[in-house]
């Protein structure tokens, strides 16, 4: 479960002005929720992701996440939590364009120690989970948007991670692809996962079963839902 306590973002800017990035905020989400972040360009939401991706340091405030103090871990303390704990998913993807699907996919549970023979089997599992059985040894420059993205979708997973935060997941994608991303997001979710998204993507939000709308750094309004089956 995270917790987030009276956490605020300031950034200073070339002017030497102080700009407030996120506001007092206030925060409890439960494990296995499927969240929404959504607003308006420059509103605060892709800092609030980082705050909870343990990659941004808040201002002010304490993230908890069960009890722990993130930002009270060491860099090596945090950068285990992000290994082994937290998947991530990119609009851009960041995939290694020289690597191929399934090298990319193990990447992570290289960083993690994992023994050869047992990175390319979970990641063969996983290519075929995303419906990439047969794209396992092509390059990114040789996948549509789509198929990067659940290449993407698979290294997630690789290490078992119990929380996934994304970043505008569907933003470069088509319509089909776009479904297919929050379908596997849905169904990860379902495996008891936390799913933490930004978006500007209504279609995308509808997936989610909590929305939170923020718009000049504050949450305003936080609505939960069911998601229709």
């Amino acid at each position: 479960m995270y917790q987030l306590e009276d956490i605020t973002k300031d950034y200073v800017g070339r002017d030497g002005k102080t700009v407030a990035a996120l506001n007092a905020t206030e925060l409890t989400i439960q494990n296995g929720d499927f969240v929404a972040i959504v607003g308006t360009s420059g509103s605060g939401k892709t800092t609030l992701l980082s705050i909870l991706g343990g990659m941004l340091a808040p201002t002010k405030g304490r993230v908890l996440l069960d009890g722990d103090s993130v930002y009270d871990l060491s860099l090596v303390q945090r950068t285990q939590l992000r290994l082994k704990q937290l998947g991530f998913v990119f609009q851009s993807f960041n995939l290694i364009p020289w690597m191929t699907a399934l090298e990319n996919v193990q990447m992570p549970m290289e960083l993690a120690g994992i023994l050869a023979d047992e990175q390319r089997e979970r990641a063969a599992a996983l290519l075929d989970r995303v419906g990439l059985s047969d794209r396992m040894d092509h390059r990114p420059s040789e996948l549509s948007q789509g198929q990067q993205q659940r290449v993407a979708l698979a290294r997630t997973l690789a290490n078992e991670p119990r929380i996934i935060l994304a970043d505008e997941p569907t933003g470069n994608l088509d319509p089909q692809s776009r479904e297919q991303v929050m379908d596997y997001l849905a169904e990860f979710q379902a495996d008891g996962r936390t799913v933490i998204m930004v978006t500007h993507d209504k279609f995308a939000a509808q997936y989610a079963q909590r929305t939170l709308q923020i718009e000049a750094g504050s949450v305003y309004s936080d609505e939960a839902r069911q998601r229709a089956a």
